[in-house]
């Protein structure tokens, strides 16, 4: 599956030894849709996005249905509003609304600096708040993806899951090995493969509500078990469910996720984060239905910048086709725009410039917001 869509199914069915459903390729397209980070906002999308925070990602997900789901997004997390429809609990879950930190299928957070070698992370603490109802089936599902590449798409080697909350007749992948302290909390452990990518999954034995706790816990517990080792790369940490039937009322009420240093050095910051402020040019020439567009780049603040990460969203109806003097990598609306290493140092004072061309349907507009390496950009 592609894109926003998770890999292959990560939890399935009603008792053990039931057989794994198989799982057909995803669509090649997505839908996003875009909101202000800090209102409300209606995903209905199957693969729509958009961002809080202005550093993680919300995505319906919709993967496993054609029926109706939609998310009411807010500037901490997401509400299920509606989540038609239902599938056997002895395949797949028919979706995985969640929020992100990190690359998933292309899409990138803001200012993330993830995917990052295992053996050069510190920490990675994490605070998650999850509200539930009685009236579905389904997991609280936090995933935490590890791979020997820096993958910022595709199929991960190994999927971390913590099963904060499970109801109904369902069961991790693969069967219980046994049983880990992590956190301080005692888990059910359970391996597997679901023919696609191995698979841990930690099972709490009562619903946990809420929790701040070290993402490098469960890692390590996953390294020491031989699935996964330090030179790989942790490529992202995800909060949200996977439901079966129904499921509107589950909330992510709040997620928040950091990285810190192995060297001490405290949380780690996007590369080269601006002293004080920048400032954004976007110069657009559009004619129907295309447009190029010439980004430039000045570092307002009194320290340099080592390298560069431009984030934006695109106004509805936009998407970007090609680009120059960067890499740009583009999930519906959601943009982010990285140097090419010849061009990654911005003086105090100075400019870097990239230019795009890109399709877009409807009145032409230009983007209104842009973060470098995580910072709000004033736009010039």
């Amino acid at each position: 599956m592609r894109h926003r869509l998770r890999a292959l199914t990560t939890a399935l069915l009603l008792m053990v030894g039931a057989p794994a459903a198989s799982l057909s390729a995803a669509p090649s397209t997505q839908a996003s849709t875009q909101a202000a980070t800090r209102a409300a906002a209606q995903i209905c999308e199957q693969y729509g996005t958009t961002t809080i925070q202005d550093r993680y990602v919300v995505q319906n997900n919709r993967w496993g249905t054609s029926a109706t789901q939609c998310l009411e997004v807010t500037g901490t997390g997401f509400t299920v509003t509606r989540a038609d429809g239902s599938v056997p609990t002895n395949g797949a879950p028919k979706s995985y609304p969640s929020v992100f930190n990190g690359c998933h299928y292309t899409n990138c957070s803001p200012g993330t600096r993830l995917p990052k070698q295992v053996s050069t992370i510190g920490s990675a603490p994490t605070s998650i708040s999850y509200g539930y109802v009685d009236n579905a089936v389904y997991n609280a599902s936090f995933d935490i993806w590890l791979d020997p590449e820096p993958k910022t798409d595709g199929v991960n080697r190994t999927e971390i899951m913590i099963w904060f909350n499970r109801v109904g007749p369902i069961q991790p992948i693969g069967s219980r090995t046994g049983s880990a302290t992590v956190g301080d909390r005692n888990w059910e452990v359970w391996t597997g493969n679901n023919g696609g990518n191995d698979v841990i999954s930690f099972v709490a034995p009562a619903a946990v509500t809420s929790w701040s706790f070290d993402v490098m816990d469960f890692v390590d517990q996953t390294v020491s078990r031989g699935m996964a080792a330090d030179n790989w790369y942790l490529t992202s940490i995800q909060a949200g469910f996977e439901p079966w039937q129904g499921g509107a009322g589950l909330s992510v009420h709040s997620f928040s996720s950091t990285v810190t240093a192995g060297d001490g050095g405290g949380e780690e910051e996007p590369p080269g984060e601006p002293a004080s402020s920048c400032e954004i040019g976007y110069a657009a020439n559009a004619w129907p239905g295309g447009f190029t567009a010439e980004v430039t780049i000045r570092n307002a603040g009194t320290a340099p910048v080592d390298g560069w990460n431009l984030g934006f969203t695109l106004p509805a109806g936009q998407s970007v086709t090609n680009a120059w003097n960067a890499s740009v990598t583009s999930a519906g609306g959601t943009v982010t725009a990285r140097d090419v290493g010849f061009n990654g140092h911005i003086q105090a004072g100075g400019i870097q410039s990239f230019g795009f061309q890109g399709t877009y349907s409807g009145a032409f507009a230009e983007p209104e917001r842009f973060t470098l390496n995580g910072t709000s950009c004033s736009v010039v």
